[in-house]
């Protein structure tokens, strides 16, 4: 039996002595698949009981991070952890290519302005991380930002990590509680499933041949990965590092993480006045006899 909280052995809290190498894909413990969606199941379901307190109370809000290699399962954790919410209570953005407006902003603005209001769960499928992740490893995606001269360094990549780790205490300081998830595929499982994109035609149409080239800077990324997890894992911003090469265990690690998360907000209904309280005999009279 899985216990509640076990994802906390995935946290990464504190960066400075983190390294990538040191991370499973596959957990060493993997449970049957019946109890991992049994269980999965249960935390789906007190997710969406909490999400509801949370979209009445109206004080915090919750922001989850999804980054990984392609074929990773982000989309598909997406949707099974959040598959019990109230819609109105939840919004996903996805971050692809940027567009020509976006690259007139800094390159915060585009999620920055995505971010989840006080009692709502706000989903980034990719983040302002792809900033020191995806242009990092291909750099010529920096000259259609228009950088002004002298601010292209060597030092561009920390002092955009610093600058996402302040934002992200900015937003903690304000209220809203930020989990960030690191799906941990292999290159083994990567290939198998792009392989299967391949020779499913139900899934052809996820396959894109730019996947193919990504998987020859799989070392580069790694490198990108690593260095964003140990400048930007903090407390009031932690990475959780999830084993993806198991689907299903990978979506109740990150649902057993959002569902202790949202346990630490003391989330209550709202307290009703005791005016309305002692009105509300007469407002059931009122309208039984309507």
């Amino acid at each position: 039996m899985i216990d509640e909280g076990f994802s906390c052995r995935f946290s990464v809290t504190d960066g400075k002595k983190f390294s990538l190498k040191d991370w499973l894909t596959l957990p060493d413990d993997l449970p049957p698949e019946e109890e991992v969606e049994q269980l999965l199941k249960q935390r789906v379901k007190e997710i969406s009981d909490l999400q509801n307190v949370l979209y009445a109370d109206h004080k915090w809000s919750v922001l989850l991070i999804f980054q990984a290699m392609d074929a990773a399962g982000k989309d598909s954790t997406i949707k099974n952890v959040l598959s019990g919410v109230n819609p109105q209570g939840c919004e996903v953005h996805s971050f692809k290519q940027p567009s020509a407006r976006e690259l007139e902003h800094n390159f915060l603005w585009r999620a920055a302005k995505c971010t989840p209001a006080r009692g709502k769960i706000g989903v980034f499928n990719r983040s302002w991380y792809e900033e020191t992740l995806i242009v990092r490893v291909h750099p010529e995606f920096l000259e259609p930002q228009h950088l002004p001269d002298g601010l292209v360094t060597d030092n561009l990549w920390d002092e955009r990590l610093e600058d996402i780790s302040l934002f992200e205490r900015h937003l903690a300081r304000s209220g809203t509680k930020i989990l960030k998830f690191f799906l941990n595929i292999s290159p083994e499982e990567q290939k198998k499933r792009l392989l299967s994109r391949i020779d499913s035609p139900k899934k052809n149409w996820k396959f894109d041949k730019s996947d193919i080239e990504e998987r020859t800077h799989w070392d580069d990324y790694m490198h990108a990965y690593e260095q964003a997890i140990q400048k930007t894992a903090t407390d009031y911003a932690p990475w959780f590092v999830i084993p993806a090469d198991n689907k299903p265990y990978a979506r109740l690690a990150v649902a057993d993480a959002v569902l202790a998360a949202l346990k630490t907000l003391n989330l209550s209904w709202p307290e009703v006045k005791e005016e309305l309280k002692a009105a509300l005999p007469d407002y059931r009279k009122k309208l039984e006899d309507s």
